[in-house]
C-alpha cells in the first residue's frame, strides 16, 4: 500500500481552488466561457421556471466548465509528457477538445427545450 498523507478536507479544497484559479489565469476560452455562463445564469433568474428546470440549466452550464478543467488537465499531462509532435498527443488533446464540444451541445440542446417549453407552453 502506497504511503498517503492523511486527508484534510481544507487543504484538498485549497488544492482545487488553486487549480482552478490556474485555469482561469492562463486559459482563455474558460474566461469567455465564465462570463458566457455567468450572464445565463443571472438570465436564467428572471425566467418563471420550476426548480427542477432551472436546475437542469445551470448544472448544464456547469458542466461545459468541468469538461474544460478536464480538457485543461489533458492538454497539461500531453504538454509535460512530449514536447515533439506526435499522433497520439494530438489525438488526446482531440479528444479533450471533443468532450468541451459535447457538453456544449448538451448545454445547447437543454436551454433550447426549456426556453421553447417557457415560450410555447409545449409540455
Amino acid at each position: 500500500m502506497r504511503n498517503q498523507p492523511k486527508y484534510n478536507f481544507f487543504k484538498n479544497t485549497n488544492y482545487a481552488i488553486s487549480g482552478l484559479c490556474e485555469i482561469v489565469k492562463n486559459e482563455s476560452s474558460f474566461k469567455i466561457e465564465l462570463v458566457i455562463i455567468a450572464i445565463l445564469s443571472v438570465c436564467s433568474l428572471f425566467l418563471k421556471l420550476s426548480v427542477a428546470l432551472h436546475i437542469i440549466l445551470i448544472v448544464s452550464l456547469l458542466l461545459v466548465l468541468l469538461t474544460e478543467c478536464l480538457n485543461s488537465a489533458i492538454e497539461r499531462c500531453v504538454d509535460l509528457t512530449t514536447t515533439q509532435i506526435h499522433p497520439l498527443a494530438k489525438a488526446a488533446k482531440d479528444a479533450g477538445s471533443a468532450a468541451v464540444f459535447i457538453s456544449i451541445c448538451i448545454t445547447v440542446i437543454s436551454w433550447g427545450f426549456v426556453l421553447f417549453e417557457l415560450i410555447f407552453g409545449l409540455a
